[in-house]
């Protein structure tokens, strides 16, 4: 089991220093799968997620969740690592998500318990990128409580913050 912690988190946090999580999640690898478990609560308005990466293998990884309530945010970047498609998938026990190859995507536990997904990733050393994250310190958009409402907030890190499409 590899538990990733809030210290962990903080190159991709909207504020890294702010109190939050501490043990952000769980990762349980199998062969060529994954059991994924995050603690709810938030990292001070931003709600817990996973670190998040970049797809390098060429074919689709399937997220399914188990347990809980979250979203899958997708992000398709362009050459020069800009945003050009940002996506929010809701997660709920039974529901299957598709994330296309060269996409990156983070999970986010949005509800008041764990959220448990089971996916098909690769285990390789090279299946995934973590630098284009970190180097902007997440995504085009950080997903936040707002007076008890899901609300997203631009990453500044980004010049171009694509229309938010949902599925």
């Amino acid at each position: 089991i590899i538990t990733r912690t809030h210290k962990d988190l903080e190159d991709v946090l909207m504020e890294p220093k702010a109190r939050g999580v501490k043990e952000a999640y769980y990762v349980i690898r199998g062969d060529n799968q994954s059991i994924t478990v995050l603690n709810p609560g938030l990292n001070d308005s931003e709600y817990n997620k996973t670190h998040g990466h970049i797809n390098t293998f060429q074919n689709v990884e399937i997220y399914n969740c188990l347990y809980g309530q979250g979203i899958v945010i997708l992000q398709r970047n362009d050459e020069d690592g800009e945003a050009k498609e940002f996506k929010v998938v809701t997660l709920h026990p039974g529901r299957q998500v598709e994330v296309p190859a060269g996409f990156g995507h983070c999970l986010i536990n949005i509800g008041k318990n764990y959220l448990v997904v089971q996916d098909n990733s690769p285990t390789t050393q090279n299946a995934h990128d973590y630098e284009p994250v970190k180097e902007k310190r997440g995504f085009a958009y950080y997903v936040i409580e707002k007076k008890g409402e899901i609300a997203f907030e631009q990453n500044s890190n980004y010049r171009v913050h694509p229309q938010i499409s949902s599925e």
